[in-house]
């Protein structure tokens, strides 16, 4: 008999379907992470929301798990990697608390505006203090996010509404897509400047941690209002925390923080600056039902009819099927994750070209993945399913095309993106019919595995010595590089690097790196295994 673990709080109406559908299950709530580890064993699928995190010691121990459920849109507190490497399949709903995260911002806006949650303190004081508790009016002023996916998007139909002047930063929308949602696109330090209010809706990533600190706060206005509904660690909250004290920020209103929950001695949740409340951004109770609906549903649908549905690792195909395009639905989506992780325009068409023996195979899913990994460095919430559908939403044109011979090699995929005449492109195939191999970024050829692990992708000018000042940073940090590569176009010309290294890297490593002479750009990419 199947048998579900929820293992976090869970609306009754999703409880409901699990027991029409006579899947058994039991609510386990709070536990620890060695007792979720000694308890999973016995479950072949497992619930959680953002309470319960499941680690990669949890996940090894899970013999008899084939799917983790996460209702809602973030998967952070999973390892993915971890699961997909046994085979468990990582099932998310990504739109059902979208209009919850949305409404708290502008519940959240207002708060910080018109201090509401210091005059309520005061008030609980038997003060009575009109004169000390003076807010500001939200028309007419400048609202700037960071980040136009499904959340923010809905944050300036609402601004709007308000009427407010809405300015976003997002490299990865298009003008035409914003325009549609009458939002003016910018850089990210033209938003800084000109915002009275910031708010901010982007995934965490190794790119986008520690994105508002102290340089950041330097570049706004005086006196700016801080919103965050995202994740705790995009703001750096000591640097925060100065800004406040010295009133560059008048106001902060936090929904999310680096260790949650935080201790009571926070100085961010004790200030008389700021409003904070405990991640409420998707705690509603229809965005719980939602969620909690829809993973009930997945859950279901999956044991009872074999469907995969909002998967983030994956694509729902048949088990033939998946025997034929395995080594190139690697090849494919390694090859597009690093595409999109080099590519830092707004994309407005994606070419995919088949060449060889892979055109002959069904490359549907093979498409869907590589929509996926391109759009997954820039938005969260993208899986199989949903990436067409996000893609046409923002106007990407897809072309596809299937070529059945190549004269060099048996197959060949050719990923390009493009957008107002700036393009990146990837070229990729197989080694022994098994291994994926990068063999062209751009019009530069070289030969890299793509197995997975982490990579820094340099470009640079051919000159001597700048491959011994890059390797002399590993050197001194005592980071091995596992694997070097290297190509140009000419000789003394655009060259680039790549390489592989056998632990991560932080982002001082690649400031450093960038500040060597001949260095142009530098990227750390982190391929899946």
């Amino acid at each position: 008999m199947i048998k579900v673990l929820i293992a976090d709080d869970l609306s009754e109406k999703a409880i409901e379907i699990l027991k029409e559908n006579g899947i058994d299950f039991d609510v386990k709530t709070g536990l620890k992470p060695e007792e979720l580890k000694a308890t999973i064993r016995d479950y072949d699928a497992l619930i959680v929301r953002s309470a319960t995190k499941v680690t990669k010691d949890v996940i090894e121990g899970a013999n008899r798990l084939k799917i983790i459920g996460r209702a809602g849109i973030g998967v952070d507190n999973v390892d993915v990697n971890a699961a997909t490497e046994k085979g468990i399949i990582v099932m998310n709903t990504p739109q059902g608390n979208a209009l919850a995260a949305a409404e708290h911002t502008i519940a959240l806006i207002f708060a910080a505006a018109r201090k509401i949650a210091q005059a309520d303190r005061s008030m609980k004081q038997g003060k009575w203090e009109k004169k000390k508790l003076v807010g500001v009016e939200i028309y007419g002023k400048t609202l700037g996010i960071i980040g136009i996916g499904n959340i923010g998007s809905l944050v300036a139909e609402k601004a709007l509404a308000l009427g407010m002047r809405v300015i976003a930063h997002d490299p990865y929308v298009s003008t035409d897509y914003a325009e549609a949602k009458k939002i003016e696109l910018v850089d990210l330090d033209t938003l800084l400047k000109e915002s009275d209010i910031i708010t901010i809706h982007v995934p965490l990533t190794k790119e986008t941690k520690n994105m508002l600190n102290k340089d950041s706060f330097s570049k706004m206005k005086d006196e700016v209002i801080l919103i965050n509904v995202a994740r705790g660690s995009i703001v750096n909250e000591k640097d925060l925390l100065e800004a406040l004290n010295s009133g560059k920020v008048a106001y902060a209103a936090l929904d999310v923080f680096e260790v949650e929950p935080p201790p009571p001695d926070h100085p961010l949740v004790l200030s008389e600056k700021t409003v904070c409340t405990p991640h409420l951004g998707a705690s509603t109770v229809e965005a719980q039902d939602k969620v909690a609906v829809d993973i009930a549903n997945q859950i279901v649908e999956y044991f009872k009819y074999g469907v995969i549905k909002n998967s983030v690792n994956v694509p729902s195909i048949s088990m033939e099927t998946a025997k034929q395009i395995a080594p190139y639905l690697k090849l494919s989506e390694n090859l597009s994750y690093f595409l999109g992780t080099i590519t830092e325009f707004p994309i407005k068409e994606v070419t995919i070209q088949y060449f060889g023996e892979v055109s002959k195979l069904e490359t549907k899913v093979l498409t869907q993945g590589i929509l996926k990994n391109i759009l997954s460095p820039q938005m969260e919430g993208v899986n199989y399913v949903n990436a067409p559908i996000i893609a046409k939403a923002r106007g990407i044109k897809v072309i596809e095309s299937k070529i059945e011979e190549h004269q060099d090699y048996m197959s060949l995929v050719v990923i390009s993106v493009k957008e107002n005449g700036k393009e990146n492109s990837v070229q990729g195939t197989l080694l022994g019919k098994k291994e994926p191999r990068l063999i062209k970024v751009n019009n530069i050829y070289l030969e890299a595995d793509l197995k997975g692990g982490t990579f820094l992708f340099v470009y640079n000018y051919d000159r001597p010595g700048v491959i011994a000042s890059i390797s002399n940073v590993f050197f001194k940090r005592g980071i091995n590089i596992g694997g070097m590569h290297f190509g140009r176009e000419s000789e003394g010309g655009l060259a680039i690097s790549l390489l592989g290294l056998d632990k991560e890297i932080d982002d001082s490593v690649i400031k450093e790196i960038e500040s060597l002479p001949n260095i142009l750009k530098v990227k750390r990419i982190e391929l899946p295994r």
